[in-house]
């Protein structure tokens, strides 16, 4: 680990964050939230914001794939995404939702301003973002694929839409 040079969790802790909040909004697999704990961890990504029946750590499945990035990367429940919304864009975050709608951004053209703050929000793996947080964001962004399949497991979606944003911050 010491020819890796990765920070010890007391120093992640401390660490600068850039100003990203991953929302996931009724995600039903823990192993999902714990692989986007984990790429939240490699990104520094401020917070996840875990909503509805989205599972919480401590859990067995989430520290499968999340691998103790539950313990380092910061989360916050809410009782919905809703709530979520409210309070995120309270705090001054742009919502963006992550999802294939009319009018929505392709990930290719989606240019961060450096100082603004963002909370992308994820959905259920069947039924996507709720309509009703689809309607309360400020855009909507898709990742753009051209096979038969026009989904992404959440997981891979997340560490897309984070990657993306951390190499804009940096």
């Amino acid at each position: 680990m010491l020819d890796l040079e990765r920070i010890s969790p007391e120093e992640f802790k401390k660490a600068e964050k850039i100003p990203v909040v991953v929302v996931l909004d009724d995600v039903r697999s823990e192993m999902n939230i714990g692989s986007v704990m984990r790429t939240a961890d490699a990104f520094v990504i401020s917070e996840i914001a875990l909503c509805g029946i989205t599972a919480c750590p401590p859990s067995p499945e989430i520290h499968k794939t999340a691998l103790g990035a539950e313990n380092t990367v910061k989360w916050t429940y809410y009782n919905n995404v809703m709530e979520a919304v409210a309070q995120l864009r309270h705090k001054g975050y742009k919502i963006c939702a992550i999802e294939q709608v009319h009018g929505s951004i392709s990930l290719q053209h989606f240019i961060i301003n450096p100082s603004e703050k963002y909370a992308i929000i994820f959905g259920n793996e069947v039924k996507g973002v709720a309509q009703q947080a689809v309607d309360a964001a400020d855009c909507c962004i898709e990742i753009p694929q051209l096979g038969t399949k026009h989904s992404l497991n959440i997981a891979n979606s997340a560490a897309i839409l984070m990657w993306h944003l951390f190499a804009q911050y940096h």
